[in-house]
């Protein structure tokens, strides 16, 4: 890949990722400072900053680091980059990593009694489709490099996971692609909570086996 077609890529995913954390401001899901967002490059990857509003990112502004964690271009990066790291380096095919304080995954992730394995249901097939299974990663102090070790375990056979008490971090081929899916769980843990009341009809295995079959879904 030449210089100009690297450069025009870069700008290309400042910009996006810039639009992607104004969309996430609109829609409620990125109150404050919280939240990051990051996309891999050929020579290195992008992060948001720390302390940025996921509503205000300058996309010049936008760190870029390389795989050494040696910031390189921008303002240094999230204090939570290890977080995305832990993904990058479990599933080489990701392009885009998402990480956000959204309301109702966040306050899933702050309920006892969840399945460890999973802690949504498969309540809708496009959660199925777009997530798959959404391990519970325990609670640690943020910051904590422990918790990027402990994603690690889960990264490499899973996309999605839920920190304890904290929020989700969702893994994409495509920066896109981690956009719908966390907007796919933030919503299904929105669902969820309406319903725990309620008897609810989960998706049966024969009817997720046809979505692994026809989709190629991860459950």
């Amino acid at each position: 890949m030449s210089h100009i077609s690297t450069t025009t890529t870069e700008n290309r995913l400042r910009e996006e990722i810039a639009e992607i954390g104004r969309a996430f401001r609109l829609l409620g899901m990125a109150p404050g400072t919280s939240g990051n967002i990051s996309a891999k490059l050929d020579d290195g990857w992008l992060m948001t900053p720390t302390n940025a509003s996921l509503g205000a990112l300058d996309p010049a502004a936008i760190s870029k680091l390389d795989w050494d964690g040696n910031l390189l271009d921008g303002e240094p990066p999230t204090k939570e980059s290890f977080l995305h790291r832990a993904f990058y380096d479990q599933r080489p095919d990701t392009g885009g990593i998402i990480h956000l304080h959204a309301t109702h995954s966040a306050a899933v992730s702050c309920l006892n009694g969840l399945d460890e394995r999973s802690c949504l249901p498969p309540i809708t097939p496009y959660f199925v489709m777009r997530v798959g299974r959404l391990p519970l990663i325990p609670y640690y102090r943020p910051g904590d490099p422990a918790l990027g070790d402990a994603i690690r375990e889960h990264a490499k056979s899973h996309g999605a996971v839920l920190l304890a008490n904290h929020g989700p971090v969702v893994a994409g081929k495509t920066l896109e692609a981690a956009r719908n899916a966390i907007e796919e769980l933030e919503e299904t843990a929105k669902l969820y909570l309406l319903l725990r009341q309620h008897d609810v009809r989960t998706l049966g295995e024969a009817e997720i086996d046809e979505l692994r079959q026809a989709f190629g879904a991860h459950w």
